[in-house]
């Protein structure tokens, strides 16, 4: 798959988790080669387990962001190069200017040409498509869309970055370590986890990208 060179990477995540879906072995790629990467979370992430007692709003909305840097810092990217709009998780589609002037602003901030990543329009998830009806066509801005709902999608047409086993692994254990997701909370009978097929598919052995068509 042909990357170019871009000076700088921007993944827009709907929630905490959604970059390591994404683009973990990308960003891993590109934060070697030098290119300044930056990442975008849009919601607060904190609709996961809305009744647990054990992790209240605030204590889930800290540990989401601690994920987040830990998995990102391990990649090469750091802590202040990860930026979060803090909106609610469940309920982007009320904010849908506050997600288009968040954009907005983290791809100003970059310097051209500019690789940006955002979800699919048409990903299950209500918040992941509207991030995706966010993005907005600029000069030297290059957006490709990336699949996360429902896991493992095939995506037709796409540009496919195969993994080696090495960034497979790396990939796997990245998505296991936001573990707020991965079966860490026990006291929410309702609450999200994922299943271990789930990991799987999300650290299938390429990453899918789509060239988008912004407005």
């Amino acid at each position: 798959m042909h990357i170019g060179r871009p000076r700088a990477l921007l993944i827009v995540a709907p929630h905490p988790d959604d970059e390591a879906i994404a683009a973990h072995a990308l960003i891993t790629r590109l934060a070697r080669r030098g290119t300044r990467v930056a990442v975008l979370v849009v919601s607060d992430g904190a609709a996961s387990h809305p009744d647990s007692r054990a992790w209240p709003r605030a204590r889930l909305v800290r540990e989401r962001r601690r994920e987040t840097r830990l998995a990102m810092r391990r990649i090469g990217v750091a802590a202040d190069a990860v930026a979060f709009l803090d909106l609610p998780d469940g309920h982007l589609a009320d904010h849908e200017t506050a997600v288009c002037r968040g954009i907005r602003r983290a791809v100003d901030a970059l310097p051209t040409p500019l690789l940006a990543l955002a979800p699919l329009p048409v990903d299950a998830h209500p918040d992941h498509r509207v991030v995706a009806a966010a993005v907005r066509r600029k000069p030297g801005v290059r957006w490709w869309r990336y699949p996360v709902w429902p896991a493992g999608q095939r995506l037709g047409g796409a540009r496919m970055m195969p993994l080696s086993a090495q960034e497979r692994l790396a990939k796997r254990h990245a998505i296991r370590g936001y573990r707020t997701q991965a079966g860490r909370i026990t006291d929410d009978p309702g609450g999200f986890a994922m299943t271990a097929r789930q990991i799987a598919a999300f650290s299938r052995p390429r990453e899918l990208f789509a060239v988008a068509t912004a407005r």
